[in-house]
């Protein structure tokens, strides 16, 4: 593997191990709080997340995939000309803000205040804006790619902007009650 795989796969470590831990301390720290989580969202929309979360793990392995097997960093470049660096960017925009969503939220239903609540919306868009960065770089790689792996990873990113730019930036907090 060339070096700048090697640091993209320890931002994704880093930092899916930071989201998950996230998430051990927050069930752990806040037993059966999981319902409070959701803040109100119900029904079909509920049941569409738990479908999209499935897909957009999914396609987390198709697009890392395809960038760590696929995308030679030495020859791709995005967005008319960005190096692969630029994926270590994108991550880093994705995974931070994602660690942290789950101890700000616990920190607003604690203490429920504007200032609260606009730090929890910023961690989702920050996460969301990364996906769609994630997704366009994919969508604007150069040389041109034409491969099953290729397509799987534009799916992939596809899903996961579902879940992250649409349900979790935008949907969620729309509908999210104390």
């Amino acid at each position: 593997m060339h070096l700048q795989h090697w640091v993209l796969l320890a931002i994704m470590a880093a930092g899916g191990a930071a989201v998950i831990g996230s998430y051990v301390w927050g069930f752990s720290a806040h037993p059966g709080s999981a319902e409070a989580l959701w803040g109100g969202v119900t029904g079909w929309l509920r049941q569409f997340n738990y479908v999209t979360m499935l897909l957009a793990a999914l396609g987390y392995f198709a697009f890392a995939f395809w960038l760590f097997f696929r995308a030679d960093p030495d020859t791709v470049t995005v967005f008319g000309g960005a190096r692969y660096w630029l994926f270590h960017v994108i991550f880093v925009v994705i995974l931070v803000p994602s660690a942290l969503w789950m101890p700000l939220l616990f920190g607003y239903l604690a203490q429920p205040g504007g200032g609260q609540w606009a730090a929890v919306r910023l961690v989702l868009v920050l996460a969301g804006i990364g996906s769609l960065a994630l997704l366009a770089a994919i969508l604007t790689v150069s040389p041109r790619e034409t491969g099953t792996s290729y397509w799987l990873a534009v799916a992939g990113a596809a899903a996961f902007c579902v879940q992250t730019a649409v349900l979790d930036m935008l949907a969620w907090p729309a509908l999210f009650r104390t």
